[in-house]
C-alpha cells in the first residue's frame, strides 16, 4: 500500500494542464484545453491560494465583526430615537404658548407688544396652504407650472388657474424680483464685510499685534520703577440674582490689589427680600474678612442697570477714585485682572476703557450654549479685536471693563434712554475722543443662558436697545467734529450695516422672499444665494472656533431660526413700539463655581486661586426664610414654552418646502426643509433647558 500511497502523494504535486468545462446540460458540454503552466507558476499559484484563503477568512471575520457593530448601532440608535421622542411627547405636552404666558404674568407688557408680524405670518401661512392646494391640482392636471403651455380656460378651475398665473406675472413677480435683489446686494455687502473683518484678525494674528502697557505687570508685583497704583472703585450691579451673588463677590474680593485702593460696591436692585437679606448677609461676611465692600439697595429699579450704575456714581466718595471697573453679577474675574488692565491707562491719558474677554463656563453644556460661543467667540476675537487695533473704538460690552472716571463723566455719564446703556456710553465716548483698548488676551469667566427663553429675551434687548441708540444718537453724530471717516463707520457699518440691515436680509430673504418665490416662480433666487453664500458666511463665524466646526450646519440654521427674533426687536426699536423698553434680567443657572475658577487658573499658567470665604450662620430669621424657598421651589416645575411666530414660520416653509418639491428645485427643497425643521425645534422650545 506503501506505493500507492506515494503515488497519491505525488499526484497532489503532478503537473497538469487546466481546462475549461462548458456545461448546459448533462448531454451538451465542452471543454477547452488552456496552455500548461511551468512549475514557477504553480508554486506562485500555491503561496496565492493559501494567501487568498487567509486574506478571505480575516474579511470575513471583519465583515462580521462590522455588521455586529453595526446592529449594535442600529439598535443604540432606534432607543435613542424612542427615548427622544418621549422626552420631545413630554416637553410639548408641558408646553405653554409665549402669549399665555406674557399676558398672564405682565399683562401691561403684553398688550403693549406688537402683534401686527404674527397676524401677517398667520395670513401668509393661510394664503401659502391655499396656493399649495391649488397648485397640486394644476399639477395633476398635467400643467407642470409652465406658462407659456397654458390652454384658454375651458372650466372655471382653468380660468382661475391663468388668471392667477398672469396676476404673478405681470404683478407679483416684479416687485418681488426686486425686493430679492436689493436683499442679495445688502448679503453681498455684509459678507464682504465680515471677509474684511476677518482679513484684519489675520493680519493681526501673523503680525502679533497687540496692546503693550507702558508699566509692565512684574513692576507692580515687585513695587519697582514707580508702580502705577491708582484708586479703583469696583461696582456689581445684580437684581435677584441669588444663584451667583457669592461667587460674583468672591472672585471680586479676591482680586489682587492693595485694599487701601479699592472699593467695592455690590449694586442691588433686588425686589425679592430674601434675595436682599442673602446679598447683605455675604457682604458683611466680607467685610468682617477685611475687605473694603459696601452694599447699596435702591427700592426704586427705575432706569434698570443704568439706573443703579448712575445712582452709585452718585456718591459722594466716587471723588477720590479715578477708575471704575464693572462686573455683572456672573462674572468672576481672575485676582489679577487690575493688574492686567490698569497699567494701559498710564500715560495715556486719551484712553477712556480697557475692555477685557469673555469666556464661558458652560459653552459645551446643551446645542444652544454651543451655538451662541460661535457667536461670541467671533464678536471678540474678531469684531473687538479688529476695531480696537485700527479704529480705537468699539461697544463696550456692559461688564469686565474699565472705565476711566473722567471719561465717563466728560460723555454725560450713564443715561437710562434705552436698554443698551454700555453702547450708549460708548458712543458718547467715542464723539469726545476717547479711546478704547480691547485685550484678547485678558478673560473673565461668565455663564451662557442655557434655555431658549433666556436666551430668547436677552437677543431681544441687544438688538431693540442699538435701534434706539441710533436714533436718538444721529443727530449728534451728525453735528460731532470727529472725522468724516469716524463718522462713516459709526453710522454705516457700527450701526446700519451691523445693527439693522443683517437681521433685515436675514428675515426677509430666508424667511419670506425664498417661500414666497416657491409659489412666484418667475421670481428666482440663484442656488448660490441660498447655499453657497450663506456657507461662505458660516464658515467664516465659525473660523475663530476650530472645535466647533461640526455644528456649522446647525449654526447656520439657528442664525436664520432666530432672525424673526432680531427683526422683531430692530423694528420695535427702530418705531418705539413698547416691546423695545422691556428689561428682563437674563436667568442664571450658577454653573461658575470656585472649581472652575481654578480650573481656569490652572489652565492659563498656573497659579490656584484661594478663596478666602467661610461659613458663617445666618440668623433663625434668615434660615426659616431659606426654608420658605426651598419649599416654593419644590413646587415649581420645568415646562417648555410654545412660540408661535416660529411655529407659524416653520409651518410655512414647510410648506414652501413642499411646493418646491413638486418643481423638482433640488437645493431650494431641502434648505426650506431643514430650515422648517429648525423654526420647529425652536418653536417647540426642543433647543436648550427648560424653564421653570
Amino acid at each position: 500500500m506503501a506505493p500507492k500511497f506515494e503515488w497519491w502523494a505525488k499526484g497532489n504535486n503532478r503537473k497538469g494542464t487546466p481546462v475549461v468545462v462548458k456545461m448546459e446540460n448533462p448531454n451538451n458540454w465542452s471543454m477547452v484545453e488552456l496552455e500548461s503552466p511551468s512549475e514557477q507558476d504553480f508554486l506562485v499559484e500555491g503561496r496565492r491560494e493559501k494567501s487568498r484563503n487567509k486574506n478571505a477568512r480575516q474579511l470575513t471575520w471583519v465583515l462580521l465583526l462590522k455588521a455586529h457593530r453595526a446592529a449594535g448601532c442600529l439598535t443604540s440608535l432606534g432607543s435613542a430615537l424612542i427615548a427622544l421622542g418621549t422626552a420631545v411627547r413630554r416637553r410639548i405636552a408641558a408646553g405653554r404658548t409665549d402669549t399665555g404666558i406674557s399676558s398672564s404674568s405682565s399683562p401691561a407688557i403684553a398688550k403693549s407688544k406688537p402683534r401686527f408680524l404674527y397676524s401677517c405670518l398667520k395670513v401668509f401661512l393661510s394664503l401659502s396652504l391655499m396656493l399649495l392646494a391649488f397648485e397640486t391640482a394644476a399639477y395633476f392636471k398635467g400643467w407642470h407650472f409652465e406658462t407659456p403651455k397654458l390652454q384658454l380656460p375651458y372650466g372655471f378651475f382653468d380660468w382661475v388657474y391663468t388668471h392667477w398665473v398672469l396676476l404673478r406675472v405681470g404683478y407679483l413677480a416684479p416687485p418681488l424680483q426686486f425686493l430679492a435683489n436689493a436683499c442679495i446686494v445688502l448679503f453681498l455687502i455684509q459678507t464682504l464685510d465680515r471677509l474684511i473683518l476677518c482679513l484684519g484678525c489675520f493680519w493681526i494674528r501673523f503680525n502679533k499685534i497687540k496692546p503693550v502697557p507702558k508699566t509692565a505687570i512684574s513692576d507692580l508685583e515687585t513695587g519697582e520703577n514707580g508702580c502705577f497704583l491708582p484708586m479703583v472703585l469696583v461696582q456689581i450691579p445684580m437684581c435677584n440674582e441669588k444663584e451667583v451673588y457669592q461667587q460674583s463677590i468672591a472672585a471680586v474680593c479676591n482680586l489682587d490689589w492693595p485694599k487701601t485702593k479699592i472699593l467695592i460696591q455690590v449694586l442691588d436692585d433686588s425686589d425679592d427680600p430674601i434675595t436682599q437679606s442673602l446679598i447683605k448677609e455675604e457682604v458683611h461676611k466680607w467685610q468682617k474678612g477685611g475687605a473694603r465692600i459696601v452694599y447699596r439697595h435702591r427700592v426704586n429699579r427705575e432706569g434698570y442697570k443704568a439706573g443703579n450704575l448712575k445712582s452709585a456714581m452718585n456718591c459722594s466718595y466716587v471723588k477720590d477714585y479715578e477708575f471704575v471697573a464693572i462686573f455683572d453679577a456672573d462674572f468672576q474675574p481672575l485676582p489679577d485682572f487690575l493688574k492686567k488692565t490698569i497699567p494701559h491707562f498710564k500715560d495715556n491719558e486719551e484712553l477712556g476703557l480697557v475692555q477685557a474677554r469673555w469666556s464661558f463656563v458652560n459653552k459645551e453644556e446643551n446645542l444652544l450654549t454651543r451655538l451662541q460661543n460661535i457667536n461670541l467667540a467671533f464678536h471678540f476675537e474678531v469684531e473687538q479685536q479688529v476695531n480696537s487695533v485700527f479704529l480705537n473704538f468699539f461697544g463696550f460690552n456692559g461688564t469686565a471693563g474699565v472705565w476711566r472716571i473722567k471719561a465717563l463723566e466728560d460723555s454725560g455719564g450713564w443715561l437710562e434712554r434705552t436698554t443698551v446703556e454700555d453702547m450708549d456710553i460708548a458712543v458718547r465716548a467715542h464723539l469726545h475722543g476717547w479711546k478704547f483698548i480691547f485685550l484678547n488676551d485678558v478673560e473673565c469667566i461668565c455663564e451662557l443662558p442655557e434655555s431658549y427663553e433666556a436666551y430668547r429675551k436677552q437677543q431681544h434687548r441687544w438688538h431693540s436697545g442699538p435701534m434706539q441708540l441710533f436714533r436718538l444718537c444721529l443727530p449728534a453724530v451728525i453735528k460731532s467734529k470727529i472725522s468724516i471717516g469716524k463718522k462713516f463707520n459709526l453710522i454705516f457699518l457700527f450701526f446700519l450695516l451691523r445693527k439693522l440691515i443683517l437681521p433685515f436680509y436675514s428675515f426677509t430673504l430666508f424667511c419670506i422672499i425664498l417661500p414666497m418665490t416657491m409659489f412666484v416662480p418667475e421670481a428666482e433666487l440663484p442656488a448660490w444665494v441660498v447655499c453657497y453664500i450663506p456657507a461662505t458666511m458660516s464658515f467664516l463665524n465659525i473660523l475663530p472656533a476650530p472645535k466647533s466646526f461640526p455644528f456649522i450646519v446647525p449654526y447656520l440654521l439657528f442664525e436664520n431660526t432666530m432672525s424673526v427674533t432680531k427683526f422683531n426687536a430692530m423694528v420695535s426699536g427702530l418705531f418705539q413700539l413698547g416691546s423695545a423698553y422691556e428689561w428682563v434680567v437674563t436667568k442664571k443657572s450658577g454653573r461658575s463655581s470656585e472649581g472652575d475658577l481654578a480650573a481656569l487658573v490652572e489652565n492659563e499658567g498656573g497659579k490656584k486661586m484661594k478663596h478666602q470665604r467661610g461659613a458663617s450662620a445666618p440668623a433663625p430669621e434668615t434660615e426659616a426664610e431659606k426654608k420658605a424657598q426651598k419649599k416654593n421651589n419644590k413646587k415649581k416645575k420645568k415646562h417648555n414654552r410654545i412660540y408661535m411666530k416660529e411655529l407659524s414660520l416653520a409651518f410655512l416653509l414647510l410648506t414652501a418646502a413642499t411646493r418646491s418639491l413638486l418643481s423638482a428645485q433640488g437645493i431650494h427643497f431641502y434648505f426650506l426643509l431643514f430650515q422648517g425643521i429648525s423654526f420647529l425645534l425652536v418653536g417647540l422650545d426642543l433647543i436648550g433647558e427648560q424653564v421653570e
